[in-house]
């Protein structure tokens, strides 16, 4: 895998048949956004209970995760779309795991992650392609939004996550 200075996040896929894990594919990203979970309370109202409502815990949700890098020479995020939209793995899911690494990884080395958010259950469902323009100066972006069932932090050298998912 090439490594690019603006690249903090390491991002993988993984398939899980039994006990057995593949790496699938794996990228490089300048972005990462949607690391979020919602809870949204139930209320219930008590007659005679006139100051306040009961506030029960409901269900939670999970952002979709948006990865984003200037374009490389590699095509991993539009193969992690195909395999889930097109091909003969049509909605298959994936283990993921994100790595956040400070800037030390850029000056070369194995560096060991900050931290890590492990991802249950991801399908890639969107890939946006850069836009291309001959007169604009900008980096091209290329992006792929991924759903996934749960997340969960594991900070480094901690060996329980943090967090719920």
């Amino acid at each position: 895998m090439a490594e690019f200075i603006p690249f903090r996040f390491r991002v993988s896929l993984f398939t899980v048949d039994g006990e057995q894990e593949a790496l699938v594919c794996q990228g490089a990203f300048s972005e990462v956004s949607g690391l979020e979970a919602t809870m949204a309370p139930k209320t219930i109202k008590e007659g005679g209970r006139n100051w306040g409502e009961i506030q029960l815990a409901g269900n939670t949700t999970f952002a979709a995760i948006v990865l984003k890098r200037g374009v490389t020479e590699i095509n991993d995020l539009y193969t992690w779309f195909d395999i889930t939209t097109r091909q003969a793995n049509y909605a298959y899911r994936m283990r993921g795991v994100i790595d956040v690494y400070d800037q030390n990884r850029a000056a070369g080395g194995n560096v060991a992650p900050l931290l890590s958010w492990n991802i249950d259950n991801a399908m890639a469902t969107k890939f946006k392609g850069p836009d291309l323009s001959s007169s604009s100066s900008q980096v091209a972006i290329e992006e792929l939004q991924i759903v996934h069932e749960g997340l969960s932090l594991v900070r480094r050298g901690a060996s329980s996550p943090e967090g719920g998912g």
